[in-house]
């Protein structure tokens, strides 16, 4: 017998046993009336001809009409209440089974009704219990697969939840193998743009011995950023790939955030822009020094190219059991509107961007910090100014 039958079976069980129980009762309840009215006509003759003997005939014709009478005559008959007779009376030492079989009945009904929809429910939650499981071994990388020999209501269910995940594997694969693609086509771009670039500045480095000029400063300049270009593509190929070198180390942020500044400390100068660091104890978070103190410096480059001179880029940090934070905005301007969804987009450049500018610092910043269980936002401050919002995460 098949599962659907067996389920089908464990359905209907309680409707066939309410009706054969129905069914079982009136014709109980039948022949115990009949019995009742036959033992109690009986011991009325039986007392008449007790009393008196010599009236048989007449009861026994009596008995003969009484039995000829219809339903319709005999409803309503009261005449033995003018004698001060009540139909309770009448009526003493009724059966008990007639009233104990209902009962009985009724628990056995309730009890089956009660198995089937047990039995039922525990079956539908076994089910949803097993394909939670599957999905969430699924969410976590875990696959398996949940085997089902026989047919159920959730047997559909199960075939459309394994078509869908074996097309998001199929998916996931192919955009794997497409990010793999793209971060060695980038890497190799990057490696064939170092040769060119490198033999450029040795011609440079040539020219300015022969023909030392103008030109030449400019050439080196646009040399000096497309070697920057070169180094950012390669690294991010890396993070693309996944082979950035990240270290899990104690980092304390009042370090990281004056080391990112020293960095900065003659473009600073040059630009007339200070940067503010206040000490707020020993805060810590497991990551990599150098590459977070990369990000930052893009960071705090940014502020500084949208400060005035004189102005001065605040940094802030703090911490708490969840997370640490750290906070760098400047006096400037603020970012434009149309800006904000796209700053951390890779060669995104906004419309107030600095000239010798590439578009990946920002783009650069956010996969360091996330590569760190981190993220990062950008908002402008309601007293004016960007603000940037790290927040990197314990667990």
């Amino acid at each position: 017998m098949s599962k659907k039958w067996k389920h089908n079976i464990l359905l209907i069980f309680p409707f066939v046993v309410f009706a054969a129980g129905t069914i079982f009762t009136a014709a109980f309840f039948l022949h115990t009336y009949w019995q009742i009215a036959f033992e109690h006509i009986s011991a009325l003759c039986e007392t008449i001809l007790a009393n008196v003997p010599e009236a048989e005939p007449q009861l026994l014709a009596a008995l003969k009409e009484y039995h000829s009478l219809t339903e319709e005559k005999l409803k309503g008959n009261d005449y033995l209440e003018k004698y001060g007779y009540r139909a309770d009376d009448f009526c003493y030492d009724f059966p008990p089974d007639t009233v104990l079989f209902p009962i009985l009945f009724f628990l056995v009904t309730a009890c089956a009704f009660a198995a089937a929809i047990f039995l039922f429910r525990r079956k539908n939650r076994k089910r949803i219990v097993d394909l939670t499981a599957y999905l969430e071994q699924v969410n976590i990388g875990a696959g398996g697969t949940l085997v089902q020999t026989q047919e159920d209501e959730y047997s559909h269910l199960q075939d459309e939840i394994y078509k869908t995940v074996t097309s998001l594997y199929q998916t996931r694969e192919m955009a794997v193998a497409a990010r793999k693609n793209f971060a060695e086509n980038l890497a190799n771009i990057a490696h064939q743009l170092k040769t060119p670039i490198t033999s450029a500045f040795l011609s440079l480095q040539l020219m300015e011995k022969e023909v030392p000029g103008t030109y030449a400063e400019q050439v080196r300049q646009q040399l000096k950023r497309l070697n920057r270009l070169e180094e950012s593509l390669l690294m991010l190929s890396k993070i693309d790939a996944g082979t950035l070198p990240l270290k899990r180390e104690k980092v304390d942020l009042y370090t990281v955030l004056n080391l990112a500044s020293d960095n900065l400390n003659d473009l600073l100068r040059n630009n007339h822009i200070t940067v503010d660091i206040p000490e707020n104890g020993c805060i810590e978070f497991l990551g990599d020094l150098e590459w977070t103190m990369e990000a930052l410096i893009n960071l705090i480059k940014n502020c500084m190219e949208h400060s005035k001179p004189g102005g001065v880029v605040h940094c802030e940090y703090s911490g708490n059991p969840l997370y640490v934070e750290i906070r760098v905005w400047d006096d400037g301007a603020g970012f434009d509107k149309e800006d904000l969804p796209h700053l951390f987009d890779r060669f995104y450049r906004g419309r107030c961007a600095a000239p010798d500018g590439i578009g990946i610092g920002l783009a650069l910043a956010r996969s360091i910090f996330e590569l760190q269980n981190g993220t990062i936002t950008a908002r402008n401050l309601q007293t004016g100014g960007a603000c940037f919002e790290i927040r990197i995460y314990s667990h």
